[in-house]
């Protein structure tokens, strides 16, 4: 590999084990063997690198687990236990992946103060939704429509979010598959609330 390429591996080694904040120029360096200017004749910063480096990483994700989350649905079964088949996927992966969704929640809190990565963000969503249309709903991409992916995307996307939210917050409060299918049905149901008991008389 050249300088570039060393520069990008060692930028994803460092976000997966020192996270973004703590990663400076010098540790990219030592992990790569390559030199301080090569960052910037290369990639014009450190951020631009690590941001590059980030997208990788997302785009390794996907290639890695997306298959596997897809297959923990069983194809012939009802929709909504393919539903909940496929959240439960969902959830175990954030374990196996733990060092790369902890360092995507670290990259998203630098959002607001670092409006490159937040356009590159804002690039990629589109695809992001197109693709979470396709592993909940267990088909390739190219079978994703424009208004799937505004509308189910977003869904979709919502929840994968907000799944891992609270898996990283408390994975053992985090909750199944068929809670959340629960959930949404009582969602739409108009039926979120429970029935009060009844008074022992």
């Amino acid at each position: 590999m050249g300088h570039r390429e060393d520069l990008l591996e060692g930028a994803k080694r460092c976000l997966l084990e020192k996270g973004w904040t703590r990663t400076t120029a010098r540790d990219i360096v030592a992990a790569s063997g390559a030199n301080l200017a090569s960052i910037g004749y290369h990639y014009g910063s450190k951020d631009a690198l690590m941001t590059e480096a980030f997208l990788q990483l997302t785009a390794e994700w996907v290639d890695r687990a997306a298959p596997g989350i897809a297959s923990a649905a069983d194809p012939g079964a009802p929709r909504e236990e393919r539903l909940a088949a496929t959240l439960d996927g969902v959830i175990a992966g954030f374990a196996t992946d733990r060092e790369f969704w902890s360092a995507q929640l670290e990259v998203v809190g630098q959002l607001v103060k670092n409006p490159e990565l937040r356009a590159k963000f804002a690039a990629v969503q589109p695809a992001g939704r197109e693709g979470m249309v396709a592993l909940f709903e267990g088909v390739d991409d190219s079978e994703v429509g424009p208004e799937a992916t505004r509308t189910a995307g977003a869904f979709y996307y919502a929840l994968f979010v907000g799944l891992w939210m609270q898996w990283m917050i408390d994975p053992a409060a985090a909750p199944s598959g068929r809670e959340v299918i629960e959930g949404a049905r009582r969602a739409l149901a108009g039926t979120v609330l429970d029935a009060p008991q009844e008074a022992e008389g």
